[in-house]
């Protein structure tokens, strides 16, 4: 598809209004909202937040322990709905956090009188005890599998009952006052500390889960600096400031995300004032709005459009489902395909902003490595290993029926479909026909989670800076519907992932992520597509934003500057 012209497109705003559904003029004038994109979320229940934009969505309404703090880099973490650092034992096992008081969950009707009380350290022992829970088919049990005294315990018993009795105590999560919450590892875990940040650590009160049921993920009850007034799913997302927020008021009134899946009428959108944030540029849009260097074309910075870009710590590949009878149990088959993935056609056609991605650890990470790919693009060894792997020239030699195989896509915007094509080319070029199937999100994250797709497009965005983050996403134990979504499994492997998970940072660790990623590139349960260089776009009424790779409720930082 022709980009088009900038100068061209401020015609197209009456249908960039039409397109996105937006038909509310009003947000031009009114203070402190401010408006934005989102895709497609699975609900606000934390146990769940198994995708980036539910935990973005999330971030806005529900707090942890813990918080990234806004401009550090690197990234440290600070206090959030703690008082101050937890007080950790000298044997590395028992965490001591003292809360904030007068924290309130917000006004909700699930609360009696309606009035919202204050958060306590029980609140977290119930919301770790959620993701424990295995009725609630929590995408995030392998951030605390095993490594809390008695949690597995609790989840084992918990299995058998209908409901759960969540008053049953665990050894590893005790209150001794309501402001104080003790944490007791199994073993030292370093990156716990990052875990109390994700939102599978955010509090969430009994009443509301009890009170709205399954509702629930529609209903959040969080003690943020924002409140959900309005879900309109396939549509929009609002979110309204809460005035009683324990950090002081945040600067915006509201916020209002629009579902907008063309990446073309995104652009027409954020190009005509109706959105203020404009990111995840395509394709075809890059050279509108870049020019040499990367720099923001001279008559878009003359609009008051301001741009920045930051080295994202995620790794975009092709999954292989290690279950599938055909992917799964060929590894000769998925070097192959590994090698037939044309890595310079790739970064072309991404404008030169991603980087080959040869394993899974992505740059800026301790134990990423910058040695060449073990299985570069090269199409005639990977004629040869599929010849090898039974398919000579892509065709079984015993029908004559060329090898099909299924990739499960989670999106459909233009940018998904050209370079999936551009994808389909390369293995055609191999012999092997690739049939893509177009979902929308829920629906594919089923399909991977029930472990019925073949192969599958992903990325995964760090939870937080630290390799093994990535290097779970091949622990045997996580597979689906855990974070190991391609059922990986190699003891080897699993005893050195044992091993490193509870060892401090320092040369012999990183060693061992070394290691193990090279494990991983030499069996390719993925393709490793790509690491991106993340650039987004704001118009300069917005005030106090700052790139960040974990941004999940920063919102909160964010000012508008309204035009006279």
């Amino acid at each position: 598809m022709t980009a088009l012209k900038p100068h061209r497109l401020l015609a197209y705003g009456v249908l960039s209004l039409a397109l996105c559904g937006c038909g509310e003029s009003s947000f031009q004038n009114s203070p402190g909202a401010f408006r934005s994109s989102t895709t497609r979320i699975r609900g606000f229940d934390p146990v769940r937040a198994g995708d980036v934009a539910s935990q973005l969505a999330m971030g806005k309404v529900y707090e942890g322990l813990l918080q990234y703090s806004y401009l550090d880099r690197p990234y440290r973490l600070e206090p959030l709905l703690a008082e101050e650092m937890p007080d950790v034992s000298p044997d590395g096992l028992v965490f001591t956090f003292r809360l904030k008081r007068g924290v309130h969950f917000h006004d909700d009707p699930c609360f009696p009188g309606g009035k919202g009380r204050e958060l306590t350290a029980e609140d977290f022992i119930y919301s770790i005890k959620r993701a424990a829970d295995k009725k609630n088919l929590s995408t995030g049990w392998w951030a605390f599998n095993g490594r809390i005294q008695g949690l597995n315990e609790f989840r084992e018993a918990a299995a058998g009952e209908s409901p759960t009795d969540y008053s049953v105590p665990v050894a590893g999560l005790t209150a001794p006052d309501p402001h104080t919450l003790q944490i007791t590892l199994t073993r030292p875990f370093p990156q716990l500390l990052w875990i109390l940040a994700m939102p599978y650590a955010y509090a969430v009160p009994r009443e509301a889960v009890e009170y709205y049921g399954e509702n629930f993920v529609s209903h959040p009850v969080g003690t943020g600096p924002f409140i959900l007034s309005e879900w309109r799913r396939n549509y929009r997302l609002e979110y309204r400031r809460n005035p009683a927020w324990h950090g002081g008021a945040p600067g915006l009134e509201r916020i209002v995300e629009y579902m907008i899946g063309d990446s073309s009428t995104r652009w027409l959108a954020f190009l005509t004032g109706q959105l203020d944030f404009y990111k995840d540029i395509s394709h075809d849009n890059w050279d509108v709005i870049f020019r040499d260097g990367g720099r923001l074309a001279p008559e878009l910075a003359a609009r008051g459009i301001r741009a920045s870009g930051i080295a994202g710590l995620d790794t975009y590949y092709i999954g292989f489902n290690m279950d599938d009878p055909v992917v799964g149990h060929n590894k000769k088959l998925r070097k192959a395909l590994t090698c037939a993935f044309d890595s310079e056609a790739w970064i072309k056609y991404y404008n030169h902003r991603v980087t080959r991605a040869r394993g899974p650890i992505p740059p800026g990470v301790e134990g990423y490595s910058d040695e060449p790919a073990l299985h570069p693009y090269d199409l005639e060894k990977a004629r040869k290993l599929l010849a090898e792997a039974g398919w000579p020239d892509g065709r079984d030699p015993q029908t004559g029926k060329r090898l099909e195989l299924t990739l499960e896509l989670g999106q459909t915007d233009t940018e998904i479909r050209e370079s999936t094509e551009l994808f389909i080319g390369f293995m055609d070029k191999l012999g092997v026909v690739i049939n893509p199937s177009y979902n929308n999100k829920p629906a594919f994250f089923k399909k991977i989670e029930q472990r019925e797709a073949q192969m599958f497009r992903l990325s995964w965005f760090a939870d937080y800076p630290d390799a093994e983050n990535f290097l779970q996403l091949f622990y045997g134990p996580n597979a689906s519907p855990g974070p190991n979504r391609v059922n990986y499994r190699r003891p080897e492997y699993d005893r050195l992932y044992e091993e490193i998970r509870v060892m401090q940072d320092g040369p012999e660790r990183t060693e061992l992520y070394r290691r193990m990623a090279a494990m991983v590139e030499e069996d390719c349960p993925w393709i490793f597509m790509h690491h991106p260089m993340a650039y987004v776009l704001h118009h300069d009424r917005l005030r106090n934003y700052a790139p960040h790779d974990f941004p999940y409720g920063m919102e909160k930082h964010f000012r508008l500057e309204e035009r006279p």
